[in-house]
């Protein structure tokens, strides 16, 4: 089986692009099964209902968030209903959504998973504790699992990582909007890299206006972003699993 991650999307201009190019990359590679994180495809912050219609066309088959999950009202019954969009699992369990899913793949059953970090970021439960009961609760429910690690320090995503080798097949990080070149196959056989890296116009700050970044950090006072120009560009890794072993045999970065 292969796994495509994409990095998070960035903006609606990102959209077009996919619909070109992403089912052309899934033959091309032979791909199984894609999913993207998608919070940031909306206005920077967010993810519309529209929109999350369109990236789901463009061929992507679920969709993860993080910390922008809650920045648009419209989106929170799309999150409470869909059977193919998740919000970090260590959120309150009163949020709408939830963090752990699965869904069929050509006969398999793929438990997708998404949560946040501690670490520089909102003050949530424990991720490894929140992973814990999870894969308890779906034990003998799926036949290969995959986590989105959506959190700012790379030490976070790495020592999760190596907490859940062996009992989480794929595992990535998104968040920062920059590629890591760190993909690898760990001693259990799960399937690593620190972050994707960023699907966007690259022609700004992690797909930020480059002015309102440098005004942000040199005044300290707060600016309204706006969508990076440039060319666009999808960052992602392609993991390759062994169905019979569950191991991951590779994991190679992708860009295009």
């Amino acid at each position: 089986m292969k796994i495509l991650a994409i990095g998070d999307v960035v903006g609606q201009v990102t959209l077009p692009y996919l619909r070109q190019r992403l089912w052309n990359k899934r033959h091309e590679l032979s791909v199984d099964f894609v999913i993207a994180n998608g919070e940031n495809v909306t206005d920077i912050h967010g993810i519309s209902p529209q929109d999350a219609g369109q990236l789901l066309d463009c061929g992507v088959d679920v969709i993860t968030t993080g910390n922008h999950v809650w920045s648009r009202r419209d989106t929170y019954a799309l999150i409470d209903e869909s059977p193919v969009i998740l919000r970090p699992a260590n959120y309150p369990a009163s949020c709408p959504g939830e963090g752990a899913k699965t869904v069929r793949i050509g006969g398999w059953r793929i438990l997708c998973l998404n949560v946040m970090g501690e670490v520089y970021m909102e003050a949530l439960a424990s991720p490894f504790d929140t992973l814990d009961r999870i894969l308890e609760r779906e034990r003998g429910r799926y036949d290969f699992s995959v986590l989105d690690i959506h959190a700012e320090a790379t030490s976070e995503k790495l020592a999760l990582a190596r907490y859940f080798d062996g009992r989480i097949n794929v595992i990535f990080g998104t968040h920062t909007h920059v590629p890591t070149a760190d993909g690898q196959v760990l001693p259990g056989g799960t399937g690593y890299i620190t972050d994707l890296g960023m699907s966007g116009p690259t022609g700004g700050i992690i797909g930020t206006d480059v002015q309102c970044v440098i005004d942000r950090f040199r005044t300290k006072r707060p600016q309204r972003f706006k969508l990076a120009g440039g060319p666009v560009a999808v960052m992602g890794a392609l993991f390759e699993l062994d169905t019979d072993t569950g191991r991951v045999l590779s994991v190679t970065r992708v860009t295009f």
